[in-house]
């Protein structure tokens, strides 16, 4: 995506990668900067953009950083920088603990529907038991390799180098674990308690908090909390797991597309865990929470809420094909929009084209 912009933008610019750079070799990144510069200066250009590939892989990374920022600030040196990374939790640690207020966070959720439709021609049922992963687009003709791509490319790497790189995790195989358990569980309410019961490794429901806290983190796997009007109530709830991306349901799960596509009640689920991660990739941009609500046998399946307004969302499919909980959860409730996706509703293939942030926009447009 950046190599796109570099060819379009009329900025003066270089690309360097990390790669190859030994991690204690922090001074590499003085180096290319001071490169830049003198580019810039020698090009007489008023501007210039530097753009840092693999940053992460660099010892204090951050720390040099700020020191090469800092001092174009002071002797008003116009380099613009990116730096990128394919560790979400090792940049967002760099950017946070030592280059606060000096930068803009861009955020790379997951591919969306119309990504994967442009990209690749993928339609959207297929979409819904694949997911957003572009590496994986070419191998669903394959389901056996595909899975196997999903499993060693895709997940170990997330799990054994994102997450166990940058946190404190004290049982890496209980993390493994509730991983892959829960993504089983997607569009699931399950409490920690008996999801403990089922996990091999020792441990206690505080120690699962915290890894599924980080996995939502990582946007792999979140557990959805109950919709309240009191933030005591929502975190106490029994979370209901969801997927950033079906790929994770589907290579986990071991079924075939074809076998989970002919049964309505398990296709149901796909269909509700692909709205979800629609819902869910786009909350951190979009700036709204996300909450399931459920009174009794009553449920609605999504709640968003941001500036004190709230929207709801029910899933219709052949897991589910009527409710009370919407009819009452507007009563209770007055939310701004209330609506089905699925059958007698929004079509899914339409709302996975959806900008969710819009159901919050007034007449003009505005948020």
């Amino acid at each position: 995506m950046v190599k796109q912009v570099l060819q379009e933008t009329t900025i003066p610019n270089m690309l360097v990668s990390a790669d190859g750079v030994a991690k204690e070799n922090t001074a590499w990144i003085g180096e290319v900067w001071e490169t830049a510069r003198a580019r810039m200066r020698l090009g007489r250009h008023a501007e210039y953009l530097l753009v840092i590939d693999e940053v992460h892989k660099v010892d204090n990374w951050s720390e040099e950083v700020k020191k090469q920022w800092d001092a174009d600030t002071f002797n008003d040196v116009n380099l613009k920088v990116v730096i990128l990374g394919s560790s979400r939790l090792l940049l967002k640690d760099g950017l946070t603990e030592s280059l606060a207020g000096r930068y803009e966070l861009i955020r790379m959720p997951h591919w969306s529907y119309r990504e994967m439709h442009d990209a690749f021609g993928m339609d959207a049922e297929r979409y819904i038991f694949f997911g957003g992963y572009p590496g994986g687009a070419q191998l669903t003709d394959n389901e056996t390799r595909w899975r196997r791509y999903i499993k060693d490319s895709i997940i170990a790497p997330a799990i054994e180098r994102d997450i166990l790189m940058t946190k404190i995790i004290y049982k890496p195989e209980l993390m493994k674990q509730l991983f892959e358990l829960g993504s089983t569980y997607s569009g699931e309410e399950i409490s920690l308690t008996k999801l403990l019961g089922q996990l091999q490794d020792a441990g206690n429901v505080t120690t699962l908090a915290g890894y599924l806290t980080t996995l939502d983190e990582s946007q792999l796997l979140c557990g959805l909390q109950k919709y309240a009007n009191d933030n005591a109530r929502k975190y106490n709830s029994v979370p209901k797991m969801y997927v950033y991306n079906t790929s994770l349901l589907s290579a986990l799960s071991g079924v075939t597309f074809e076998k989970v596509y002919t049964a309505p009640k398990e296709w149901g689920r796909w269909v509700e865990s692909a709205v979800g991660a629609h819902i869910l990739n786009q909350a951190e941009e979009q700036d709204y929470k996300v909450y399931y609500w459920r009174d009794g046998n009553k449920e609605v399946d999504f709640v968003i809420e941001s500036n004190l307004q709230c929207v709801a969302i029910e899933v219709k499919s052949g897991r589910r094909t009527s409710n009370a909980g919407l009819p009452e959860f507007v009563r209770r409730f007055s939310p701004k929009h209330s609506f089905v996706v699925g059958s007698g509703g929004v079509p899914v293939e339409e709302f996975l084209q959806w900008n969710l942030g819009d159901l919050f926009a007034d007449s003009a447009g505005r948020r």
